[in-house]
């Protein structure tokens, strides 16, 4: 078990991996039953048992010796989502969302009507750039919506292919100021119950960027307003893997080490 004492918020969302093992990830959130029965990134499982962390606050939380090993060394991520839950009725699924809309982010936690052109309320007041959307109640897929590659297509966070063009994702409409729509496929809206994570840009906060790759060892610039602190990309138009890389593993340049939230792998440089 271990101690997280320094954040400057009550985390929301809590995303953790092994760096220095192959283990699987742990990913929990406060909608979902105050952080009991965790999901895994690199897997299409169902939500497991237990919770991930407990005794949470507003300067960080514990963890639970059932999901983390002792002696290994792990590398969490947390994100803000406000302080309370609500029911948003802006779509045609009431939608239970705690949201951080200063911060761009909000969980949405919904159940499924499997009807084409259904849309749930995600309370950020912007248009979302990036959703990541899993069944918690049936093994199924990550799918992943970003602006760039559009509500026509999807990605799975779990996998490595390229967008693949698919209506049944999000019926090929994109997210609102106040909603999200959703086709009627297994990934997203039949008789399960889901969980959305939803990241709107901030100026000097956030971004949803995309690029063309050069081929060169002096690659592409790409601009934020800020200094990245976490970064989350993949290949869209061919097989890859995704990659995080944040500052806290690397404090200063060049950052090169990074987790794959697709595998299961130990930290990669």
């Amino acid at each position: 078990q271990f101690t997280i004492s320094d954040l400057n918020f009550a985390t929301g969302l809590m995303a953790a991996k092994s760096t220095s093992n192959d283990e699987y990830w742990i990913v929990a959130d406060v909608v979902r039953n105050n952080f009991v029965g965790p999901l895994r990134f690199n897997d299409t499982n169902a939500e497991g048992n237990g919770a991930a962390i407990t005794n949470v606050s507003a300067t960080g939380y514990q963890s639970d010796s059932n999901w983390f090993t002792n002696g290994r060394t792990y590398a969490t991520f947390n994100w803000d989502a406000g302080t309370s839950t609500v029911t948003n009725n802006d779509g045609s699924i009431a939608s239970q969302v705690r949201a951080q809309p200063s911060a761009g982010f909000s969980i949405v936690s919904y159940s499924g009507n499997s009807t084409s052109g259904a849309t749930v309320g995600h309370s950020l007041n912007s248009k979302p750039e990036l959703i990541i959307i899993k069944a918690t109640n049936t093994a199924q897929g990550w799918a992943t919506y970003h602006g760039s590659v559009g509500a026509n297509k999807y990605l799975q966070l779990n996998a490595t292919g390229a967008a693949a063009t698919y209506s049944g994702f999000m019926n090929s409409t994109e997210p609102t100021t106040s909603v999200f729509s959703l086709g009627n496929d297994n990934f997203v809206n039949t008789g399960s119950n889901y969980i959305a994570y939803c990241f709107a840009p901030v100026s000097g906060y956030s971004a949803a960027l995309s690029w063309t790759g050069n081929g060169s060892s002096d690659g592409v610039f790409l601009h934020t307003g800020f200094r990245i602190a976490w970064m989350l990309w993949k290949k869209s138009n061919g097989t890859a893997n995704w990659y995080i890389y944040d500052s806290a593993r690397n404090t200063y340049n060049v950052v090169n080490d990074n987790l794959e939230p697709n595998t299961s792998d130990a930290e990669n440089t």
